[in-house]
């Protein structure tokens, strides 16, 4: 049987092509979902503009005065948006039974919910923390139109992304909708900036670690090394970026959803051959804050509790912040 990448089904990380027939972009994705938890998709429909816009804006931010980047520091430890400063965050922190491990040598700038997608006020006390106030920076000139344009179209990749997932469970496409339409997503910049001295020892760009919710919609640069996914024979595998298409594995939440016949796969972004700069853009899909993660319909029995998606969400960010 061959699938819409145009070769046999199997590759590892296959890159899908979502201009083919929904039944056979369902079972592609599908696939890779269960063998890896990872695949790269072309022909996604995100306007070269939108994508052109948001990239230029980020690798602008992480050049500019260290003051511009100050001036939007993320207040306190915990505090979920705006600037983190170089080497404050151990993503590997996040896993049950963590060993201790140096900080991961990046700077980032993040932010959440903006007012075109939250819809009502939130009910749940907690959920005020993932409506904590955005971080803006003056400079550059238009990075928060750029950014915020970016942010929804990849929240609208993400729900197109979810319904052939649904389709390839055996669900209706609009499965998840009820469950999405108020999410509580994340866009982070990550700047990995050029090294020169050498990394202590087990120190890495990102150190392994699984993403917390639904799904990662990732855009780096063609030809950036660095990105590694961990296969079900514990080998790590490199995954090269295809010029013009996005990286997305699941996390965490869609995992349990799946009653784990899906991979929430760790990674990692371990020190490249040379000192090179490297640049990313992550769209951390959330589930509505309230959204009940569960075992979906006919992948039972169960093998985890109920847990709410924010709940969920909270508990694992707080880990990584030293």
């Amino acid at each position: 049987m061959r699938d819409v990448t145009g070769q046999a089904k199997g590759p590892l990380v296959p890159v899908i092509d979502l201009a083919g027939s929904a039944d056979d972009v369902a079972s592609a994705i599908g696939d890779a979902c269960e063998r890896v938890g990872f695949f790269q998709i072309v022909n996604h429909g995100v306007s070269d503009a939108i994508v052109d816009g948001g990239w230029a804006a980020t690798r602008t931010f992480f050049e500019e005065p260290d003051t511009v980047r100050a001036s939007v520091q993320m207040p306190h430890a915990g505090y979920p948006y705006g600037y983190q400063s170089f080497a404050i965050e151990t993503l590997s922190s996040s896993l049950d039974n963590a060993t201790p491990a140096p900080p991961d040598r990046k700077h980032t700038y993040s932010f959440g919910p903006i007012a075109a997608t939250v819809g009502d006020e939130p009910s749940d006390p907690d959920e005020v923390w993932v409506r904590s106030p955005n971080l803006w920076p003056d400079s550059p000139t238009g990075f928060r139109v750029a950014l915020e344009a970016y942010y929804v179209e990849m929240g609208a990749l993400a729900a197109r992304l979810l319904g052939l997932m649904a389709r390839s469970l055996s669900l209706p496409a609009s499965y998840f909708t009820p469950m999405i339409d108020r999410h509580v997503s994340a866009l982070r910049c990550l700047d990995y900036p050029e090294m020169r001295e050498p990394p202590a020892s087990a120190q890495m760009r990102a150190s392994a670690h699984t993403d917390y919710g639904t799904l990662t919609i990732l855009r780096t640069a063609p030809g950036s090394t660095g990105l590694q996914a961990l296969t079900a024979d514990d080998v790590w595998t490199p995954i090269d970026a295809v010029a013009g298409g996005f990286v997305v594995n699941i996390g965490d939440s869609l995992a349990q959803w799946t009653n784990d016949r899906w991979r929430s796969t760790m990674h990692r972004v371990v020190e490249p051959p040379t000192a090179d700069r490297r640049t990313s853009i992550a769209f951390f899909h959330n589930a509505n804050w309230d959204a009940v993660i569960q075992c979906l319909p006919g992948l039972e029995p169960a093998l985890h509790p109920p847990v709410r998606a924010g709940r969920h969400l909270i508990n694992k960010f707080h880990r990584t912040v030293i």
